[in-house]
């Protein structure tokens, strides 16, 4: 049995949805179980309200290096754990060439310009790492994208970054199963970019 697992982060904001991708998830879980692949879903609900000796974030941090696949959902804020999150995510990709990373933005409806800023910033820090975020209108489009993208990770066995890539000309290291391109400190998500450009 393959065990992927998958890290979903996001603020207190965004409760519903990730209540209803959790149950999502479950259901992915079980289409996929037969085929040999165990989809384990965290969530920082999840994790016990106690303290740890390094802090509960930390244990979330640890979550976030040991995960496969790293999933952040952003609507009218980006708090600053939700940031740092995504942060160790980077990190450890950079380091290990995993997990997958999947940024997916919700239209915000506030005007409050404190919350607006951070999420303002952190688009800018995505803008600057060349990473791209994924729109999302409903709950329902949010999971027939990501279902989508399991079905193509599950095509290449869930084969991680880095396991079988090739040298583009500019010298930036291109992943042949997943399309995913990476150069130094940034990540380019291929369904963004003319594909004649790698070819």
């Amino acid at each position: 049995m393959q065990k992927i697992k998958i890290f979903l982060a996001s603020s207190s904001e965004l409760k519903s949805d990730r209540e209803q991708f959790e149950i999502f998830m479950y259901r992915e879980c079980k289409k996929r179980f037969d085929d040999g692949v165990f989809l384990h879903l965290d969530i920082w609900e999840d994790f016990l309200d106690a303290m740890s000796a390094t802090g509960l974030q930390s244990e979330y941090n640890k979550a976030i290096q040991d995960c496969d696949i790293f999933v952040l959902l952003a609507w009218n804020k980006v708090g600053k754990y939700t940031a740092e999150e995504f942060e160790k995510a980077f990190g450890s990709f950079e380091e290990n060439q995993k997990p997958f990373i999947f940024t997916y933005f919700k239209p915000h409806t506030t005007r409050d310009r404190d919350e607006l800023k951070s999420l303002w910033e952190f688009e800018d820090k995505l803008n600057e790492l060349k990473h791209y975020k994924t729109p999302y209108e409903t709950i329902e489009g949010l999971r027939e994208h990501f279902g989508n993208q399991l079905d193509k990770l599950a095509k290449n066995g869930f084969e991680q970054l880095g396991l079988s890539a090739a040298i583009t000309d500019d010298g930036a290291a291109k992943n042949s199963q997943t399309g995913t391109v990476t150069d130094n400190r940034k990540i380019y998500n291929i369904e963004k970019i003319d594909q004649a450009e790698f070819s």
